[in-house]
């Protein structure tokens, strides 16, 4: 009889590629939270830093601490979730917004809008300044959701750093603002603090594009910046949602590397600036 023939080694990027699979699919069933369909470059970097990080030498090892030590698991959570953001960022799409869709807004007796994928809160407060300047955020309502609950809570404190205060303003005025920028913020020592009445309208809670549903319908939804991190088929998951999601002629903004086109989805909208992506629903 012969002897069975040895395995061939498998290349550590194949070993590598079944650690991350495991390690997502662990964090998913322990947590609720789902990054296994997040795009493979995006994750892959931020576990290698996560590993570095935990003093560890594999993403196995890594895998074995999260699912033993809930410290560990929030640490990894914090580390895949993405949060990059900053007030009125791609000034043209706010100045867009400004001249494109607040009038349309204007037309309703209430505004329901959602901002899906918040992250700290800064393009959240850039709208509700636009709805302020427009005489619309009375009667608006902001829903701020994110899948991260310490970026939701820094949201919510609406404190940022006094020395970025001044690119901010900058973006507001390239989108079209012209009041006194710093009187949206109370200033003490080296923060700046949202301007109370622009905050009381948003309701923040925490939302998982990828695995929770609808919740509203809403006249305009922001979803900026999120849906490139995710693999196609989320992506139309999600492009589904945020349809559902919508009233109808109700206004899309995506992120200015985010397109409807090509998507299955795409019949169901009409575009409205497609160099700033927005979309009105029409299905």
């Amino acid at each position: 009889m012969s002897s069975p023939r040895p395995l061939a080694p498998h290349a550590p990027e194949a070993v590598e590629d079944i650690e991350l699979s495991l390690l997502l699919e662990g964090v998913y069933r322990l947590s609720g939270h789902d990054f296994r369909q997040y795009t493979a470059a995006t994750i892959r970097r931020r576990v290698q830093h996560a590993v570095a990080v935990e003093g560890l030498g594999t993403i196995s090892e890594l895998q074995n601490r999260v699912l033993h030590d809930p410290a560990a698991m929030t640490r990894l959570r914090e580390t895949l979730s993405i949060n990059v953001t900053e007030m009125f960022r791609d000034p043209s799409f706010f100045r867009a917004l400004r001249e494109q869709v607040l009038p349309v807004l204007r037309t309703h007796p209430f505004i329901r809008v959602w901002h899906a994928g918040c992250s700290t809160g800064e393009e959240v407060y850039s709208l509700a300044i636009l709805l302020h300047e427009a005489g619309l955020l009375d009667r608006a309502r902001l829903y701020a959701t994110d899948m991260h609950a310490p970026a939701l809570q820094a949201a919510r404190q609406g404190i940022y750093p006094l020395e970025k205060i001044a690119a901010y303003e900058r973006n507001y005025r390239e989108a079209g603002g012209t009041a006194n920028f710093s009187e949206y913020f109370t200033t003490q020592y080296d923060h700046a603090l949202v301007r109370a009445d622009l905050r009381q309208n948003i309701i923040w809670g925490q939302h998982n594009l990828a695995t929770d549903s609808s919740f509203n319908e809403f006249h305009l939804i922001l979803c900026r910046n999120v849906l490139i991190y995710f693999t196609k088929p989320l992506q139309e998951q999600v492009k589904a949602l945020l349809w559902h999601s919508l009233v109808p002629f109700g206004v899309l903004g995506l992120g200015l590397h985010e397109s409807m086109e090509f998507s299955e989805h795409a019949p169901r909208f009409e575009t409205l600036n497609l160099s700033d992506k927005l979309y009105r629903r029409i299905g």
